[in-house]
């Protein structure tokens, strides 16, 4: 019975759906963490009549006879809306209010993109992540630094000891891409671009679309508790409906093979 396959292709695509809920909540505290909705589509059918098809010389069938075997997962479609923002005090924290990425250089040398911007100064001085990635471009804060001062545009400067007038140290950019939901996730707050998001588009902060930078304060997950918890309801009512279908179903073939001729 092609209910009894159906029924758990769709407790299996509703599995995946929690399991997406759950890691959303889990990350629900975060920095700069986007939550995850799972897009599902229903797998093939089987054509028992076409529409169209001629029923007599003049006529033709106006309805046809398709019947689908459940669904599956298509996606995890990350949404990049600007979570709220957490006023620290630190004053290497760093958040962007809008659209995108800082760009840090890992240990094996390759790049990476991140919304999170707790940076710390090494035993350089250069700003690194909280996994050790250099902020990139580099950005090195002098040994007898008093105060660092991070412009909304990006411009990093520092005011040292026995000065009067800061000096500017860099400049920090960001990067944005056609389409973010294609990154891949690394973990570690790190995303890397592939070939469905594009080459990353490097500007200064508040040109060409970008957001600019927030000193002293962290963006928080955008996850909202109230609506990952009402989809948690609704995947949990789904699941039940599937697994009350094949109890169904496995009712139905007991009476069949219980038949006895008379």
């Amino acid at each position: 019975m092609r209910a009894l396959w159906s029924a758990a292709a769709g407790m299996n695509v509703q599995q995946m759906n929690m399991d997406t809920i759950s890691n959303n909540l889990a990350n629900v505290n975060t920095t700069g963490y986007k939550s995850a909705r799972a897009q599902f589509q229903d797998l093939l059918y089987q054509t028992v009549n076409l529409a169209g098809t001629s029923s007599s010389s003049t006529t033709t069938i106006p309805s046809g006879i398709q019947i689908g075997h459940g669904a599956r997962l298509q996606s995890l479609q990350h949404q990049y809306s600007t979570g709220n923002l957490n006023q620290t005090g630190n004053q290497f924290d760093m958040a962007i209010q809008g659209d995108g990425f800082f760009k840090v250089t890992q240990a094996d040398g390759t790049l990476a993109y991140t919304r999170d911007g707790s940076f710390t100064p090494d035993q350089n001085g250069a700003l690194v992540s909280a996994t050790g990635a250099l902020l990139d471009p580099q950005i090195t804060i002098p040994q007898d630094t008093l105060s660092v001062t991070i412009a909304q545009d990006g411009t990093v400067s520092v005011t040292q000891s026995g000065q009067t007038q800061p000096t500017t140290v860099g400049q920090i950019t960001l990067s944005h891409f056609v389409n973010p939901t294609g990154l891949n996730q690394l973990g570690n707050n790190l995303l890397q671009p592939t070939l469905a998001s594009g080459d990353a588009i490097d500007g200064v902060p508040g040109t060409n679309g970008l957001g600019t930078i927030a000193q002293g304060s962290l963006e928080v997950s955008n996850v909202d508790v109230a609506t990952e918890m009402v989809n948690m309801i609704i995947g949990q009512r789904a699941y039940e409906a599937n697994s009350k279908t094949i109890q169904t179903v496995d009712t139905m073939l007991s009476l069949v093979n219980n038949l006895k001729r008379s």
